[in-house]
């Protein structure tokens, strides 16, 4: 794994070392070692993956203290164009920065606590996979309404869920965390 960019502070955007031949694609998703050699500590609990259709919206989610997550997200098939939110108290607060992630150039998100996660889907059968640092705690389930924090998504119709359409926008939001 390498630093390629820090996005906000503390959340960076990783080269994942990979191989490719006339088999297919090889990819280390996760390395313990690799990632404390970079400064980025994470104990990991839970796993999951999403599978959307293009023009799927998915976020802006977090989990509130104490069941605060840390996030490794990697797109393993399709691509997307990830968001990230800082909601930590201080002069971030509210900064906005995205990158494209795609199958074809493995990269993994490095996502800390306090700042919200979600992505656009560009391709139908888009795979995004995720690691977090806490299992999902529904009661401190959390997320800010996708079209409240002045960022451009480049669509204007998106699929969403329910539980996404229903997020308060980030004015009436109130943040439970702490500066970086």
């Amino acid at each position: 794994m390498e630093r390629v960019e820090e996005l906000l502070p503390g959340a960076w955007l990783l080269r994942l070392p990979h191989s490719a031949d006339d088999r297919g694609r090889f990819v280390k998703t996760y390395s313990r070692s690799a990632l404390a050699r970079l400064g980025l500590n994470c104990e990991l609990h839970e796993a999951f993956y999403s599978l959307s259709a293009k023009d799927v919206v998915r976020g802006m989610h977090f989990q509130r203290p104490p069941h605060e997550q840390v996030k490794l997200v990697h797109c393993a098939a399709g691509s997307v164009l990830d968001v990230l939110l800082d909601l930590r108290a201080g002069p971030g607060y509210g900064h906005v920065a995205s990158a494209a992630l795609q199958a074809s150039t493995p990269a993994l998100l490095f996502v800390p606590a306090g700042v919200a996660h979600g992505f656009r889907a560009l391709e139908d059968g888009t795979l995004m996979l995720y690691q977090a640092s806490t299992e999902h705690a529904p009661a401190h389930d959390g997320g800010v309404r996708w079209d409240s924090f002045g960022f451009d998504w480049g669509l204007d119709k998106p699929i969403l869920s329910l539980r996404d359409q229903g997020h308060p926008p980030l004015a009436e939001f109130h943040t439970p965390f702490t500066a970086p």
